[in-house]
């Protein structure tokens, strides 16, 4: 359930990156549960429990993770929590480890968006410098590593930063409302719940 109500165009960003890395690990799960079953026969089945959290693991940290924009503001989807910002409730955008919303209520990471390595930034060229949301510029137009274009992070503060530009702009956001507007938390208690029996189940495996 969304943690936001959302409206007018809407975009959700995930990182490739971390779609190819669920992926792999589905391949890898599905590789072993096909070793399983030809060594050991459907009583392997008893057996598999590693492999299940494995892609549980694959879809609720790499595949599930977004960053949703829209008029209503951002939304960050968490593997166990969604985290709504209106617009009315942004102070500002961080970029430092991974792109972070700072509130009246705190400052709230998206998972699905973190900010470079080393070799991140080295990769940086001229043209991802260039035409950046002004918010992204620090003191003498300078960008920090997080912010660039071709980070992950930066590609999703470009698209936060856009659309706020745009709400102030048309008129639409209500500014000095930032301590008393409320930002939305919810838990998704069902997929806590199933990682937590499938960490359990596998510790039992092992140690039987």
């Amino acid at each position: 359930m969304s943690a936001l109500q959302h409206a007018g165009p809407t975009v959700v960003f995930k990182a490739r990156s971390n779609r190819l890395l669920a992926v792999a690990l589905w391949v890898l799960a599905g590789l072993g549960l096909v070793v399983t079953l030809v060594q050991a026969g459907v009583p392997g089945l008893r057996f598999v429990s590693p492999l299940a959290l494995m892609a549980w693991v694959a879809w609720a940290l790499f595949w599930r993770p977004a960053v949703v924009v829209s008029d209503a503001g951002v939304e960050l989807v968490n593997p166990v929590r969604r985290i709504g910002v209106p617009w009315e409730a942004l102070a500002f955008v961080d970029t430092k480890y991974a792109l972070t919303l700072g509130t009246g209520a705190g400052r709230f990471t998206a998972w699905a968006a973190p900010g470079p390595g080393a070799m991140g930034a080295r990769r940086a060229r001229p043209e991802h410098l260039t035409g950046l949301p002004e918010s992204s510029y620090g003191p003498e137009r300078t960008v920090r590593p997080g912010d660039l274009g071709s980070t992950v992070s930066g590609q999703a503060a470009i698209l936060v930063r856009r659309r706020w530009a745009e709400q102030v702009d048309h008129g639409t956001l209500e500014t000095g409302r930032v301590e008393e507007t409320p930002v939305a938390r919810t838990v998704s208690w069902g997929i806590l719940a199933l990682g937590l029996v499938l960490a359990a189940a596998t510790v039992v495996t092992f140690a039987a």
